[in-house]
């Protein structure tokens, strides 16, 4: 990934545009670490960073939202999990990065786990990353990075993750992670034919599986 990170990197300062990247994916799949990476490889001066888990539909609603779908010729009926795109303010995103196409200053969204934060047109690059990104027109970005992960690793780094770090009771975990994965399977998988490069992620580390992405035309 360090080749890929470089390429960005160079990418970036041959352009003199500005540039909208946007990085998406499962949770857990290692997207907010290479998102943190690449802004730490960029001048501060230079960078935005939109966070979009603010779009997501309060779990509090969407635990009464019940939906039916179908997997491996199967009916399944189960709460909408954020792998569905009506679980986002789909509308409210696209508008955002709008205004930054165009070169207007906004405020990101603030909330108890995210603090607002000055979107600046003087910076050159704003880097978006979440899984809304996935579902909104993908020709508001320059550069569209999509990660996935197996559902057994998955589940191992939600395992660590949620319930150390966001204290999340361990069955309920379980319980709810296959309808989630087949949730994904179904709703969200497919829109990562879209994005230009996607990156699966293993306990063995991330493997680059697709790149359509000409880093040379800007060398």
């Amino acid at each position: 990934m360090d080749k890929l990170l470089q390429d960005i990197i160079n990418w970036i300062r041959m352009t003199d545009d500005q540039i909208v990247v946007g990085v998406s994916g499962h949770g857990a799949a290692g997207k907010t670490t290479f998102t943190k990476g690449l802004v730490n490889l960029l001048n501060q001066n230079e960078v935005n960073y939109m966070n979009t888990d603010s779009y997501i539909v309060s779990s509090n609603i969407r635990k009464h939202t019940i939906i039916d779908y179908t997997y491996q010729n199967e009916n399944h009926r189960y709460k909408m999990t954020a792998c569905h795109p009506s679980a986002h303010h789909l509308p409210s995103l696209e508008r955002d990065v709008q205004m930054v196409r165009d070169g207007l200053d906004l405020y990101t969204i603030d909330t108890y786990y995210v603090k607002s934060e000055l979107i600046s047109s003087k910076n050159k690059v704003t880097i978006v990353e979440g899984m809304s990104v996935a579902f909104i027109n993908t020709d508001l970005f320059d550069l569209k990075i999509y990660f996935y992960t197996d559902g057994e690793t998955e589940l191992k780094r939600r395992l660590s993750r949620d319930i150390v770090e966001r204290g999340t009771d361990i069955n309920y975990l379980k319980q709810s992670h296959e309808e989630r994965r087949i949730q994904y399977e179904v709703f969200m998988h497919p829109y990562s034919q879209r994005f230009d490069i996607i990156i699966k992620a293993s306990d063995e580390g991330l493997c680059l599986e697709k790149n359509t992405f000409d880093f040379k035309l800007f060398s």
